[in-house]
């Protein structure tokens, strides 16, 4: 005889025998009613599921949420989700973490208390970015999580330090990663700004932008069109004339007259020589230098 069918039966005929096991029962526990209820099980999605090598099965399984919105029910669904994996998948993994991530305590659902013993427990970890500390002491990575934490003001500066960062310790192609990864958080962060604005605000060089790869890209690969190319080189042209505009302080349509026309590898020296112009005097000599004769 299965053994959950006499316990069905137990609980049926006496529904508090379940509280007559507990240490601290409800004060209303004659008051449940037992049922037997068959949950549908709803599509789960989550954020991020950590395996462990297969040689070090059966390992920790780790699970990530990531939430920057509000959600009174978060930990009923994350719970939910990691425990129905780990039981699927149960003969793979010896055991289980979640790990949530907030950008503040703000963020954290209200009522805890039933989650209380997981949450304290060493198998949730629960991670407040904006107390993780001075992002300019933090290692790079965990450094750009919190970037999309920091105050709007403040952003174009610590975005600007970590990408000079990124060019003092990461080595290619994984600089390129992390520039990409900067732009998109600033993209988000400054929702009204073009691309070409945003890599212009973080002093981005030709040679660092989405542009100027794609345009490489495209010059490497046979029958493409050629609109596309004088497209991306426009891109290009225009990111570099909003460099110009803003370090020597003149308008932008000035600058643009004068880089519009360039090809691809002067904009490229011009992208880095242009650090070291402080006048517009600077620049057209620096054009008369390279025009051909």
């Amino acid at each position: 005889m299965r053994r959950d069918s006499i316990f069905y039966k137990l609980f049926q005929q006496s529904p508090t025998l379940l509280f007559d096991l507990l240490p601290e029962p409800p004060a209303n526990a004659q008051a449940y009613r037992f049922d037997s209820v068959a949950v549908k099980e709803p599509r789960f999605e989550i954020d991020g599921v950590f395996l462990p090598p297969e040689a070090d099965e059966p390992g920790i399984v780790y699970f990530c949420e990531v939430q920057f919105q509000k959600d009174e029910q978060l930990y009923e669904r994350v719970f939910a989700e990691s425990l129905l994996y780990f039981y699927r998948n149960r003969v793979r993994f010896g055991d289980w973490q979640t790990v949530i991530i907030y950008p503040s305590r703000h963020t954290e659902q209200s009522k805890l208390h039933p989650y209380r013993g997981l949450l304290n427990s060493e198998q949730v970890h629960r991670v407040y970015l904006d107390e993780l500390g001075e992002i300019r002491q933090l290692p790079l990575w965990v450094a750009l999580m919190v970037l999309t934490t920091v105050k709007e003001e403040k952003v174009p500066e610590e975005a600007r330090y970590l990408l000079s960062r990124t060019r003092q310790e990461a080595a290619l192609p994984l600089d390129r990663v992390i520039i990409e990864i900067v732009t998109t958080i600033m993209a988000y962060r400054f929702e009204q700004l073009s691309r070409v604005e945003i890599e212009a605000m973080l002093d981005i060089t030709l040679k660092e932008t989405r542009v100027y790869q794609e345009i490489k890209e495209e010059g490497r690969q046979e029958g493409r069109q050629e609109g596309r190319q004088e497209g991306r080189q426009e891109e290009a042209a225009n990111l570099i004339g909003r460099q110009l505009a803003k370090r020597l302080e003149i308008p932008f349509q000035e600058v643009c007259s004068l880089v519009s026309g360039l090809p691809l590898p002067v904009l490229e020296e011009l992208s880095e020589a242009l650090l070291d112009f402080t006048r517009l005097d600077d620049l057209q000599t620096w054009l008369v230098d390279r025009s051909p004769e």
